[in-house]
């Protein structure tokens, strides 16, 4: 059976200052969705589900789905604040999403096989797909032998501010051992630094092993995600700002030895539009990987 992809689409993108998940950076007006999708496609999943706001629905229809729902069984849910268990209720002042780990759970209804999460508005490469959807393909519904992408840090830094990078701990038989987040991530004239709980600059190398996000799990990651969501609430409705990302359940999954994380290598390069200057770039690689015939010059023809 083939997996399926979730591919996290409902971000506000308040940095980027637009709705960048549709914005045209390819040679015939493809998005950073267009080529998910077209890879996606062609290293084997089946099907794919968009997670969105439903503010953001009929221009996502309009810009994207269109192009797709004839090539592919595309399916999409909506991940809205008000989307929390019996018993709570969202505080007046909460305008954030509730966080990555809760965009999957929404997902659930439309899940029913192994399956990969992606963010809408990273270029992860061809190869990344390939690797994930073989290893998915091995993977009963009831295993709790989950998956993530690794990237090297070096290339996954902005050239026009601060990122935030999961930073992967890795054993030797290269399972996940836990994510530590680095904030304030960035590349200077002296190397590679982070902010410190104390807001002190320290050093990283660059080589080290970051999550972008591109995990691959079974359904039995929803139980795990739903219990961690409800707690969360629980500890939190007094913090308008707080939110509960994917790393987080995985650490204490992975912790509490209910779950184990495979890491995939893969030679891919991974880049992104954290910033509205880093567009150019996205556009330079894209046009470089057409002209060496990765993909071609119009996706959707």
């Amino acid at each position: 059976m083939k997996p399926t992809i979730v591919i996290l689409a409902a971000g506000i993108g308040s940095r980027y200052g637009s709705l960048k998940q549709i914005d045209q950076v390819g040679p015939s007006g493809e998005t950073i969705i267009d080529y998910s999708v077209f890879d996606a496609l062609r290293a084997g999943f089946g099907k794919v589900i968009f997670v969105i706001r439903k503010s953001i629905e009929e221009e996502f229809k309009e810009a994207l789905l269109k192009r797709w729902e004839k090539r592919a069984d595309v399916d999409y849910v909506f991940q809205e604040l008000e989307d929390v268990p019996a018993g709570f209720r969202v505080p007046a002042d909460r305008l954030k999403p509730w966080g990555t780990s809760h965009a999957v759970l929404v997902a659930e209804p439309k899940v029913n096989r192994p399956f990969a999460v992606i963010n809408a508005d990273d270029f992860y490469g061809a190869g990344a797909f390939k690797v994930m959807a073989d290893y998915l393909l091995q993977l009963k519904n009831e295993g709790v032998m989950y998956s993530l992408v690794g990237y090297g840090l070096s290339s996954t830094l902005s050239e026009h501010g601060s990122v935030a990078r999961g930073v992967c701990q890795v054993d030797k038989d290269g399972r996940l051992v836990g994510i530590v987040e680095r904030v304030h991530v960035e590349k200077t004239l002296q190397g590679i630094f982070y902010k410190d709980e104390q807001d002190r600059l320290a050093p990283l190398r660059g080589e080290e092993t970051v999550s972008m996000n591109f995990w691959g799990f079974t359904p039995t990651f929803f139980s795990f995600a739903r219990r961690e969501f409800e707690a969360f609430l629980e500890a939190n409705m007094g913090n308008p700002k707080a939110e509960l990302y994917i790393p987080l359940v995985i650490n204490k999954l992975v912790k509490n030895g209910q779950a184990a994380v495979k890491v995939l290598e893969t030679r891919e390069k991974w880049f992104g539009v954290t910033y509205r200057e880093d567009k150019p770039r996205v556009k330079e690689e894209l046009a470089k990987l057409v002209a060496r015939g990765v993909y071609p010059k119009t996706l959707w023809k």
